[in-house]
């Protein structure tokens, strides 16, 4: 099951069954605040839009006051978060890092796989999809080009965000270390977030060009980057620019296919 955000639900809690009991048969102390709160939890999990305090406590079959105190429990954990002004409520960001990077994980590059293919048949160049790591970008798939002179095979390997499309990607919106952020121009970065896209040309080594799209997950931050790179020659700035509309149209498509959701869009 998925909710609005497209996260898939990695765990079912069956509150009310079940649990640790006394000897009497009785609920063991707490276990009843447990349940309850856990019920509270899925319930937010499971609802297609965020949901008011009043209707989940109706929903649970509790007074507003007990649903109060246990989504205040679940709020300090950062299990449910508040919607905006509106107060309803919503998973929180420790569940949905948690989905997501599971989701990351297991389906990125199984959902990537058309727009990677589509790139490729396009530009007949090298396709990568890379994701931000502690040491660097690393790339976790890849279609080749189509001419023997290429880009070479980058799966597997970890590339210093500096000087690199996808790096400057993640620099430019937070998902790089400050340090290494730093050695790209502000004005540059600001330039990345301008147009969703960018470029290095003759940067990472001379001779080679790359340029990489933001890929977004539910919550609207990036979690990945698109790329094209070939050799300098076939990519010169003009074909750079030509292509840079089909790149981002793609990221934007694999971005909807992870749940973001542009601002006034709705899931279908």
């Amino acid at each position: 099951m998925r909710n609005l955000y497209g996260v898939e639900q990695q765990f079912q809690v069956s509150a009310g069954r079940g649990g640790a009991r006394a000897s009497g048969g009785a609920p063991a102390l707490g276990t009843a605040a447990i349940d309850r709160g856990a019920d509270l939890l899925v319930r937010v999990l499971e609802s297609e839009e965020p949901v008011a305090l009043t209707d989940l406590a109706s929903a649970a079959g509790l007074p507003k006051s007990t649903a109060s105190r246990l989504v205040s429990a679940l709020e300090r954990r950062g299990l449910i978060e508040q919607d905006g002004e509106r107060g309803r409520l919503r998973p929180g960001p420790a569940i949905l890092r948690v989905a997501e990077r599971s989701m990351l994980e297991r389906n990125i590059v199984e959902l990537a796989r058309p727009a990677l293919d589509a790139l490729a048949e396009v530009t007949g160049e090298t396709i990568n999809l890379a994701v931000p790591g502690p040491e660097g970008v690393e790339h976790i798939a890849q279609v080749d080009s189509r001419h023997f002179l290429g880009a070479g095979q980058w799966v597997g390997r970890s590339v210093g965000y500096e000087h690199s499309a996808n790096g400057k990607v993640f620099a430019a919106f937070g998902r790089a270390p400050a340090a290494a952020a730093g050695l790209t121009t502000a004005g540059e970065l600001d330039a990345v977030r301008r147009d969703g896209f960018a470029a290095s040309i003759d940067e990472l080594e001379v001779g080679l060009s790359a340029m990489a799209a933001p890929v977004r997950g539910a919550r609207g931050e990036v979690i990945a980057a698109l790329s094209i790179s070939g050799p300098s020659l076939r990519m010169p700035p003009a074909r750079v620019r030509e292509l840079q509309p089909i790149l981002t149209s793609e990221a934007r498509t694999l971005s909807r296919r992870l749940g973001h959701r542009e601002q006034g869009e709705r899931a279908a």
